[in-house]
């Protein structure tokens, strides 16, 4: 934990204040208080000023309900070495006059007291600080004030996401209803989106200008984003100069530049931080897939944790590595250039390295917790689970077990293997799943393993719902081998008739998994 903080990929939230929605849920401390004890380290507050001249923390330009500041630093201080020691950093998205900007910095300098750490000179710094010299201390980053519905003006293809969103949200019962009823008011299109936003897909910087902070206020930042000069392209801002800087993008405009230049991307992330968040037609805080922001050394991939969902689930997986601490060192090839002096890409042709072979055993505890109808109101149920494995593109695939029927205590005992070209990026996303003999199977339990935290031999792990909250007393046992491949072995040559099943990509499934 001795290397600059660029190093690290760090579990970092989004609006971290909100308890639902983007558009009319409450403002409050409680989901701040949650995530800081699964161990994010990264608290994203947006503060604006209230009608009696304090700062409130809400969502501008929305229905949500405000808390306010204060509160959510005392939260902070409380929790924010509950789960981990490792440093917690505080995200402001700041649209506050110079006067309550002093009082901002007031507020910080009082509740958080000598756990906040604040640079002692105003220099652009060479290097970032490092976990471990931050170990039990808070620190203050800037992010511009213009992100709100920022994906709505990036591309042609937003108006086909807002419409299947709406369609959505239209579907998902009572409490989304209201949410569909409230963004039909706001009227969210490119129309009165784009003056909200750059155009670009990048943050816009046009109130993160430090000439218009108070001093007292700035010289509280430790990480700043730094303000492109107007006109300048992404790929200039990410050209690498003397000093550190750290930029944000939106999920799409993530996408579109790995696409591009994913080198550029690579280099620029070894030393500086990128931070990477949900477009803003996520209204109903659903969350993006975090893999490619990950693959490309992004460091803050910041999301929705009041949601839940698959995408979800992958960065509770990961970040419970690393003893879960909210800290994980990226690998050797995304934190320096490759040995040939080439710059690793996640997209380009890799040979394969490693067969991760797995072998579903058994999963006790499910009639000790769930009532004896809670799957199946007729008998008992018929468990399968589904096997994924997120990472390169080549990489991805997908497998399961046959169902067992009618039993509280499956034991299937199949092995799978699954090639695998980056390991060291790669993750095995588990479900345990109820077969209805429909076209839709019941959820069960899930939970998400880095293939770099696995071990030859057996294994235990927990299982979670899908809020990712510990199912009691269910868990899954597996046996996990780690074949290493020589480049003169090819993996088929490890695929017998008495060897296991061969995962495949989900473009090859003719069936669905």
């Amino acid at each position: 934990m001795t290397q600059p903080v660029s190093q690290y990929w760090i579990f970092t939230g989004h609006n971290s204040y909100l308890t639902g929605n983007q558009l009319s849920s409450d403002s409050s401390d409680v989901p701040i208080i949650n995530a800081l004890r699964r161990g994010v380290r990264v608290i994203e507050l947006d503060l604006w000023p209230d009608d009696k001249g304090n700062i409130k923390v809400t969502h501008g330009n929305t229905l949500t309900d405000p808390v306010s500041f204060e509160k959510c630093l005392i939260a902070i201080k409380a929790n924010a070495f509950v789960a981990s020691q490792y440093p917690v950093c505080i995200t402001l998205e700041d649209h506050l006059t110079c006067a309550l900007q002093s009082i901002a910095a007031e507020m910080l300098l009082r509740i958080l007291g000598p756990a906040l750490y604040y640079p002692p000179t105003g220099e652009a710094p060479k290097e970032f600080p490092s976990p471990e010299s931050l170990k039990g201390r808070i620190i203050v980053s800037t992010k511009p004030a213009k992100e709100y519905l920022e994906s709505t003006a990036v591309d042609k293809k937003d108006d086909e996401k807002n419409a299947e969103l709406m369609t959505e949200i239209r579907r998902e019962g009572q409490e989304n209803e209201s949410l569909s009823d409230t963004a039909s008011k706001l009227n969210i299109n490119k129309e009165n989106a784009a003056p909200e936003v750059d155009k670009a897909g990048e943050d816009s910087d046009s109130d993160d200008d430090d000439s218009k902070k108070n001093p007292e206020y700035s010289r509280l930042i430790t990480i700043r984003q730094v303000k492109p000069m107007k006109g300048t392209s992404l790929k200039d801002r990410l050209v690498i100069e003397d000093t550190v800087k750290r930029i944000s993008l939106a999920e799409s405009k993530l996408e579109d530049v790995a696409d591009q230049f994913p080198e550029i991307l690579v280099q620029f992330t070894q030393r500086n931080i990128l931070r990477v968040y949900p477009d803003g037609t996520r209204i109903n805080s659903s969350n993006y897939n975090p893999v490619l922001a990950w693959n490309h050394g992004a460091q803050m991939v910041a999301q929705n944790m009041q949601g839940y969902g698959k995408e979800l689930w992958l960065s509770h997986g990961k970040f419970r590595a690393n003893g879960g601490c909210g800290y994980i060192l990226k690998p050797k090839f995304l934190r320096e250039n490759l040995p040939t002096g080439q710059i690793f890409s996640p997209s380009a042709k890799k040979n394969v390295e490693m067969v991760l072979r797995v072998k579903v055993m058994t999963s006790p505890g499910w009639k000790e917790t769930f009532s004896k109808r809670h799957f199946d109101l007729f008998s008992a149920p018929d468990f399968f689970t589904r096997l994924l494995i997120a990472g390169v593109r080549d990489d991805i695939a997908k497998a399961k077990t046959q169902p067992v029927k009618d039993t509280w205590n499956p034991h299937w005992n199949e092995e799978f293997d699954f090639s695998l070209r980056v390991p060291e990026l790669a993750l095995l996303r588990v479900e345990v799943r109820e077969d209805d003999g429909g076209t839709k199977d019941g959820f069960a339990g899930q939970t998400c393993l880095p293939i770099s935290e696995i071990k030859d031999g057996y294994r235990c792990e927990i299982l979670f719902d899908k809020t990712g909250a510990e199912i009691p007393g269910v868990k899954i046992l597996f046996h996990f081998q780690k074949l290493l491949l020589h480049k003169s072995t090819c993996p088929s040559t490890l695929l017998t008739d008495s060897h296991p099943h061969h995962a495949v990509h989900p473009s090859e499934a003719s069936t669905k998994l």
